[in-house]
């Protein structure tokens, strides 16, 4: 599949989420209700590292984990995030909104999933979580994977389109997930930067990760979207 394609399945899965349903507010802006937190320490206190004050989520990235939806089973669905990078925050920051959560510890502290990365620099990138060498692999395909040249993937990770879509650390970023039966298309402040088809992951609970570094989400929607 060429990028061109890709880009015209990825605008065609934006434009069918528009007939949906009500948007739900997974993130209440007030406390963490609907949420559950898993760290690798399990002597952690987790109000050191996820908190909630002036209507922003705060996440101290240590020690690493994530916040997840009480709820599973989340599938066919528009998730629309935003995020910043408080001052100060490195070069190298790293976390992600994992998709179609499903069984914990799969590698590590993380779950089996789909994680669209954060990173700083990065943001939309695709990480398979666990890869090829787990039990139960998550697997996805990506335009002009494998092709020579292209740079497409690197074991578990499937880079994005672009470069330059982020905003500088301080500001509001948005993201929006689009999740419709074995496919998912991302945008960030409103540029498509990814797309997979062929996902054996569809469904599951969404989380926020905790991996190394300050993060602030101010708005966690989710909107059901019809499948095929």
């Amino acid at each position: 599949m060429s990028c061109r394609i890709a880009f015209a399945w990825a605008a065609c899965l934006f434009s069918a989420s528009g007939m949906a349903a009500e948007p739900v507010r997974l993130f209440n802006g007030a406390d963490l209700t609907g949420w559950k937190m898993v760290l690798d320490d399990p002597k952690a206190d987790p109000a050191k590292t996820w908190s909630v004050r002036d209507g922003v989520l705060h996440c101290t990235g240590t020690p690493r984990g994530y916040l997840r939806t009480d709820k599973d089973g989340f599938k066919n669905y528009r998730l629309h995030v935003e995020w910043r990078w408080p001052e100060g925050t490195p070069d190298n920051a790293n976390n992600g909104v994992l998709a179609h959560v499903t069984t914990p510890n799969a590698l590590g502290v993380w779950p089996k999933s789909l994680e669209v990365q954060l990173a700083n620099g990065n943001a939309g990138d695709f990480w398979v979580i666990p890869g090829d060498d787990g039990d139960d692999p998550t697997t996805i395909d990506v335009p002009l994977k494998g092709v020579p040249g292209e740079n497409r993937f690197a074991g578990r990770r499937h880079f994005n389109f672009t470069d330059g879509s982020e905003k500088p650390v301080g500001e509001w970023n948005t993201m929006e997930i689009v999740c419709r039966d074995d496919t998912i298309a991302v945008k960030v402040n409103d540029e498509i930067v990814n797309y997979a088809f062929d996902c054996s992951v569809t469904e599951g609970a969404i989380a926020l990760q905790s991996e190394g570094a300050p993060i602030e989400y101010r708005a966690v929607i989710l909107t059901s979207i019809e499948g095929e």
